[in-house]
């Protein structure tokens, strides 16, 4: 009995510290920090556009943080509006942009929203174009 106690008191004794040195894998650790996007502007202004015109722009940001930005999805408030945004991560210090095309084959004033979605502590953003396409 005595040599019971003591051989499950050895191996605890054994077993317990190793355990606590246990490290997760490399692939598996979460980044240390915070990715954060900065845009240089969030609001465009077209002014007066003609039909059939190219009209888009490059909204330009900048990841401020403290570990990679990842974009997960740019939607847009309807379909005459078209978003590209970079599918990679964007390191620290880097910049890169969103592309939103709008399209001017529909006439009259419009005001539309972009809807950035990110890995950030504020995790959307909106940006909006506007604008006012007139008949050649």
């Amino acid at each position: 009995m005595k040599i019971n106690i003591i051989h499950i008191a050895f191996c605890l004794f054994i077993t317990i510290p190793s355990m606590a040195k246990i490290n997760p894998l490399p692939g598996n650790r979460t980044p240390e920090g915070k990715p954060r996007i900065e845009f240089k502007e969030t609001v465009h202004e077209f002014k007066i556009i003609e039909t059939g015109e190219k009209a888009f722009y490059d909204f330009i940001f900048f990841n401020t943080g403290t570990a990679p930005l990842v974009i997960s999805n740019v939607r847009s408030s309807c379909g005459c509006t078209v978003p590209q945004w970079p599918k990679s991560p964007i390191l620290t210090g880097k910049k890169d942009s969103i592309r939103v095309e709008y399209n001017t084959k529909i006439k009259g004033a419009f005001n539309k929203s972009i809807t950035v979605y990110t890995n950030t502590a504020e995790p959307v953003v909106e940006l909006t174009i506007k604008g006012n396409v007139v008949k050649k």
